[in-house]
């Protein structure tokens, strides 16, 4: 061996790998830091490396091979060796190069594996840490508005406030939350507010190894807590690598206001409103009264008009579909606008408005289109895009828009539910009854997702025992806003059990029930169902001045025509009845929203069966059969509304029909 060292010598090899080994660790060195600055993705300095790695023995050979001088690279001259000692000489030098090579990437490579972090985030419920239990909500609010920064950053991928919230107190480890929500790494944290300071500890967590890699404490006045969001959304980013745009980085320092008590009221209206059951009436309500607080407290706070502005689309949306609700969801969402052009939560919220007050689709996606260039982290962004797809039929894009949203928000129950009604609607029941599983788990006190599955077990395969089921997860006394005695009420009508059905509705507090039905229409519809007349046109004729003063208060709302239309069929008056129907189409056709237009189709073929139109109530049915989110074979096989045509063989025809399709 030792001819051999003195030949790796004579041949200057020693010079050659040293130099070699030198100038390769500078050129890993420089990658590892240019690489990330240029976005280049992991495995191109992984690359980097390996070709290092391999051309190490092929310099070995060529410095074997090959002398500088200074008439330019010759051929090394030869000693006297055998040709057998120089081919051994060769083989040891080129193993030898192997051999370091495969040790240097051994050490290497895993490493560089390590050092990159996907960007990617959860951020986890803060802990109150406060002596009055009460400020939870202002620990929510911190943790949301550190969420919201870093939402806005489009190089980061950040999951959504709802999907961690049911980590609350949970003792789930870190690198089990990080592989549910696939993130890269998870910030926690804990608040303490005494008075008008405010303390927050934070602490950055690697999900794959749960090393710690960095930790803050901040102790400071309540109006520097904007200061604290931004210093924590800035550094999370550097620590991450995460490229921060201009207009990303000043969207992340503006401060939304300098009143304190603003900030404090609309903490809470956002956390009420945006909590898994935050769109029943009552939370909407109380979240509008807070909402209102801010903006009195401080007139040039756009993000509370903002949210102002949605609680207002909601309300038109779902329960107060009048001339003045909408009037106030315009105002509130120009507001926002104007006093901030750039709040992407501003046009969010002027989407809804042209998307629940005005059902202009197209001005209501360009809202949305520019909300989403600052919230690309944004789940409800995608689900708004998505929602109005569907009104338009098209049904794939609109699917794949709930999936994203669900990518985002993995354990959001209400974003799970809408992905659910898409597949409902075009008949994937075994998909839909999937997801909706997957949104009982992450809301498991929300009845919203238990009554749909429930739903969707009659609708797929006539089976009442899912909604019993369902219903004895409800604790006693639970009944948000009439949900639950409705389910029960619906359960007791399909099986046949008027009696019943009629003493549960008795019993209830409630004056309207879903869709704005006044208890008294059903109070007549369960004496038709039993056959007595006279009831029936009793409890009729006390509904309709209820709902006739509802059609007033928001005439454009088609449903409000459908619930007087049925009422007038009961009371016998068939053109009048009609002609409310007809209206409930007119207003909301299939043509313009193939989400709810079907159920007015529906609707108004339930009015022709009560009038004696069967003809016209037949031809309808079928075309329901037929259409994304119209009527099943097996309700219509279950629900009374349809005993006035069940006796027609054409009736009993077409179920057979679409039985034999199925």
């Amino acid at each position: 061996m030792s001819g051999f060292f003195e030949e790796v010598k004579r041949r200057n090899v020693y010079r050659v790998a040293a130099a070699y080994l030198i100038a390769g660790g500078a050129i890993i060195q420089l990658a590892s830091a240019a690489f990330p600055a240029w976005e280049l993705p992991n495995w191109a300095l992984r690359l980097v490396i390996v070709l290092l790695l391999i051309g190490f023995p092929i310099a070995l050979i060529l410095a074997w091979a090959f002398d500088l001088t200074a008439q330019g690279i010759k051929a090394a001259p030869t000693t006297g060796a055998s040709g057998s000692h120089l081919r051994r000489n060769v083989i040891t030098l080129v193993a030898a190069g192997v051999i370091i090579s495969a040790a240097a990437g051994f050490f290497l490579l895993p490493r560089v594996s390590a050092h990159k972090i996907d960007k990617s985030i959860a951020v986890l419920p803060f802990e109150n840490l406060s002596d009055d239990k009460e400020n939870s909500y202002f620990a929510d609010g911190i943790q949301d508005d550190v969420l919201t920064h870093l939402s806005k950053i489009g190089d980061l991928k950040v999951i959504s406030r709802t999907s961690v919230m049911p980590y609350r107190g949970k003792t789930s480890s870190v690198r089990e939350i990080g592989k549910t929500l696939g993130v890269a790494t998870i910030l926690e944290g804990s608040v303490r507010r005494i008075g008008n300071r405010v303390r927050v500890n934070v602490q950055l967590i690697n999900a794959d190894t749960d090393e710690h890699l960095w930790a803050e404490d901040y102790d400071r006045d309540l109006t520097d807590v904007f200061a604290i969001q931004t210093d924590l959304a800035q550094k999370i980013a550097n620590e991450l690598r995460a490229k921060l745009s201009p207009s990303e980085k000043a969207q992340i320092e503006r401060r939304p206001t300098e009143n304190g008590e603003a900030y404090l009221a609309f903490v809470e209206a956002h956390e009420l409103f945006y909590r898994p059951d935050g769109t029943l009436r009552a939370n909407t309500e109380k979240a509008e009264q807070l909402f209102e607080r801010a903006t009195a407290l401080d007139p040039k706070f756009a993000g509370a008009f903002a949210g102002l502005a949605r609680v207002h689309d909601w309300a038109y949306h779902d329960f107060d579909p009048t001339p003045a609700r909408r009037e106030k969801a315009r105002a509130a969402a120009e507001t926002a606008i104007r006093l901030q052009p750039d709040l992407p939560e501003g046009h969010l919220a002027l989407g809804f408005y042209h998307y629940y007050c005005e059902r202009d689709y197209q001005a209501a996606l360009h809202e949305f289109a520019i909300a989403k260039l600052s919230l690309p982290n944004s789940a409800e962004v995608y689900m708004a895009i998505g929602a109005i797809e569907r009104r338009q039929g098209k049904w794939k894009e609109s699917t794949a828009n709930m999936e994203r949203a669900a990518s985002v928000s993995p354990k959001d129950a209400w974003i799970l539910q809408n992905l659910a009604d898409n597949y409902y609607a075009t008949k994937n029941f075994e998909a839909a009854d999937k997801i909706l599983d997957r949104a009982i788990e992450a809301a498991p006190k929300s009845f919203g997702a238990r009554a749909e599955k429930a739903r969707l077990a009659v609708d797929w395969k006539g089976d009442l025992s899912v909604m019993e089921q369902e219903l004895t997860q409800v604790p006693t006394g639970v009944d948000p806003d009439g949900l639950v005695t409705f389910a029960r009420m619906q359960l007791l009508l399909l099986q046949r059990k008027f009696p019943d059905a009629l003493a549960l509705l008795k019993q209830s507090p409630q004056d309207v029930f879903h869709d704005d039905k006044p208890r008294e229409f059903f109070e007549g519809a369960i004496h038709t169902f039993s056959k007595d007349k006279e009831k029936a046109l009793a409890a009729f004729k006390r509904a309709r001045p209820v709902a006739e003063k509802a059609l007033q208060e928001g005439p454009s709302d088609a449903s409000r025509h459908v619930i007087l239309g049925m009422i007038l069929a009961g009371l016998g008056e068939k053109d009048g009845a009609i002609a409310e129907g007809r209206r409930a189409v007119e207003l909301l056709p299939e043509s313009q929203d193939a989400l709810d237009g079907p159920k007015m189709t529906v609707a108004l073929a339930q009015i022709y069966a009560w009038t004696g139109e069967t003809d016209q109530a037949l031809e309808l049915i079928d075309r329901s059969l037929s259409t994304p989110n119209g009527v099943t074979v097996p309700f219509l096989a279950l629900d009374p509304m349809w005993d006035p045509v069940r006796g027609d063989p054409r009736f009993q025809a077409l179920i057979d029909r679409y039985v034999t399709k199925a």
